[in-house]
Formats: C-alpha cells, sequence, structure tokens
C-alpha cells in the first residue's frame, strides 16, 4: 500500500510538474503529505520479535517486551500481548475483518497452531492463519513457548518496572511539518 501511494502521488506530480510547474510546487507538500501518512499508519509499524523478547512499532511510539514480562497472547482485536507491565496491542497486526472471519475454513484455523493458541476457551477468529494476527501470534507463540518449555520463565524476573518505550519522532515531526506546508500551500 505504501509504495503503491508514492507511486501514485509520485506520478500525479510528475505530470502537474509537466503541465503546470507552479501548481506542482503547490501540490507536493499535499503529495507527500499522503505518502509519509500512508507509511507511517500502514508501512512503518511492525512486530519484531527477537532474542529479548517482542517490540512492537506502533504509529505513535515503540515498546520492548521482554520475554519475562509476556504472560498471555491474545487476538480478539489485535495480537496483544498481556504482560507484567500491563497489556499493548500491535498496529501492525489487527485481527481479519468478520467477513474473512466466518468465511474462514475451520479445519485450516485449528491446524499447526502453538498450544498457548488453545487457552481462553478455543482458538479465535484473529489466530486463523495467513492473516496478520494470526502469522505474527503463531510466531510470537512459538517463541514463547519455546522458551517456557526450556524453563527460561519458570521464575520470570525483570530488569525495570515499566517496559522500555520510545516516542516514533519522526513520523510525527514528517507528518506535522507537511501539514503546515499543505495548509500553507493552499491558503497561498
Amino acid at each position: 500500500m505504501t509504495v503503491g501511494t508514492v507511486v501514485v502521488c509520485a506520478i500525479a506530480l510528475v505530470t502537474t510538474l509537466v503541465d503546470d510547474p507552479g501548481a506542482a510546487v503547490r501540490l507536493a507538500p499535499g503529495l507527500a503529505l499522503a505518502s509519509v501518512l500512508v507509511w507511517a499508519l500502514f508501512g512503518r509499524p511492525a512486530v519484531v520479535v527477537h532474542a529479548g523478547g517482542v517490540r512492537l512499532e506502533n504509529v505513535l511510539r515503540t515498546i520492548e517486551l521482554p520475554w519475562p514480562s509476556v504472560q498471555r497472547i491474545d487476538t480478539k482485536y489485535a495480537l496483544t500481548l498481556v504482560t507484567a507491565y500491563g497489556v499493548y496491542a500491535a498496529w501492525a497486526a489487527p485481527a481479519p475483518s468478520r467477513s474473512l472471519a466466518a468465511r474462514a475454513d475451520r479445519e485450516r484455523l485449528g491446524r499447526h497452531l502453538p498450544e498457548s493458541t488453545y487457552g481462553l476457551g478455543g482458538v479465535r477468529p484473529g489466530d486463523l492463519p495467513g492473516t496478520p494476527s494470526g502469522d505474527v501470534a503463531a510466531l510470537v507463540r512459538h517463541r514463547w513457548e519455546e522458551l517456557r518449555d526450556a524453563g527460561h520463565l519458570d521464575d520470570p524476573r525483570l530488569e525495570r518496572e515499566k517496559p522500555v518505550t520510545r516516542w516514533n519522532v519522526a513520523p510525527v515531526v514528517s507528518t506535522a511539518v507537511l501539514a503546515v506546508l499543505t495548509t500553507a500551500a493552499v491558503v497561498l
């Protein structure tokens, strides 16, 4: 989606530049704003599973959750990690829509999923393989279960009182600057 938006915006800018360079200058901030917004909302968010834990790179902030803090993995509305620090949802891994969940092949839904998938009274539509929440939840659960079964999570101790959290300054600042430039271009 991000690449498509950037390509469409670039084509619009080049086409306008050829026809009317002045209009292209006024249009450029708005096209850049559209590209940055799509990137910030859909292209940038991620769930990174690594040796030390899970990093949720959401739109406004990034949260580092160490493995010992993870208590449960849910997929009701999105991949959600219930931790000793609180509950954290992943913007990058939403649950499937109702229509997709209704069309889901129930046979495929329950096959080859990690054991901890079944702990909340059954498999949720958000656990459906091939969906953002389902694929990421399976990856997180597999790693979490490996650590748990190896005994690494038997006596969890946390290094901090709160998870490491950092604000994502680049998307916020670039969106604000481009919004101001877009407004100025429209007004002038």
